[in-house]
């Protein structure tokens, strides 16, 4: 039964994801963390890194891969800090700080802000989602607030990508830190129906966003999961 409503949870999560470019852990972290802890960061990595390979191969022309490059570098940092963090230290603090860093950046790009992707915004967004990919599998807001006034098609191509390579670099991160067992692995694996069922579904919604909703549904998400991050470190 637990399979059957965490591969749920997953499906939604994709639906959202295959449609704005991310929002699967967002959507389906909260839940999973409640149904069993240890479905969370390495089966949501798993299941991340899957999407962003079947994303990546549909949209593979609208990639910034000068963007992706940069976020990546400054990834690996934050994936050193995330680690840390998930061995050494409580989430708490860490999920409060990454939570209030995405909210500040969210509130400002609704009020006047608009943060473009240049090469040092790229490189401090990505030592933020290094660090939130890292220890809660919630990457994609610092990101994707970057690309807000993309076309659909560039959001959801770029930050396949860019998870494409950040999921490995965090699994790895994590195997290093010996936070990688097969019993997890096994578990995002047999999740991986339900995320493809999910990324089927995403293809209508897709043409509904891309007529103008992308920009607000990317903010939108990004302050819903810096407050999904907010209340698990307050709520424990």
């Amino acid at each position: 039964m637990t399979l059957v409503v965490a591969g749920l949870v997953v499906l939604v999560g994709a639906l959202v994801q295959g449609s704005v470019g991310f929002g699967m852990a967002i959507v389906a972290a909260p839940v999973l963390v409640l149904l069993d802890p240890s479905l969370v960061p390495v089966p949501l990595l798993v299941l991340g890194l899957a999407y962003a390979l079947l994303a990546v191969r549909r949209e593979p022309a609208d990639v910034d891969w000068r963007g992706v490059g940069w976020a990546l570098l400054g990834r690996l940092p934050g994936i050193v800090v995330g680690a840390a963090a998930v061995v050494l230290l409580t989430p708490r603090a860490f999920a409060a700080l990454l939570a209030c860093v995405v909210l500040v950046a969210a509130a400002l790009s609704v009020v006047r802000w608009r943060p473009r992707p240049t090469p040092v915004a790229l490189l401090l967004a990505g030592v933020v989602s290094g660090v939130g990919g890292t220890a809660a599998s919630i990457s994609g807001p610092p990101v994707a607030l970057l690309y807000q006034d993309a076309t659909g098609a560039q959001v959801r191509a770029t930050l396949a990508a860019y998870f494409v390579a950040g999921s490995v670099l965090s699994l790895a991160g994590l195997a290093v830190a010996g936070e990688v067992t097969g019993a997890e692995l096994l578990a995002g694996v047999a999740l991986l129906p339900f995320m493809a069922l999910g990324f089927l579904a995403s293809g209508p919604a897709r043409r509904v966003l891309d007529r103008g909703w992308t920009r607000p549904t990317v903010v939108g998400l990004a302050a819903a999961g810096a407050l999904v991050l907010l209340g698990r470190a307050v709520l424990g």
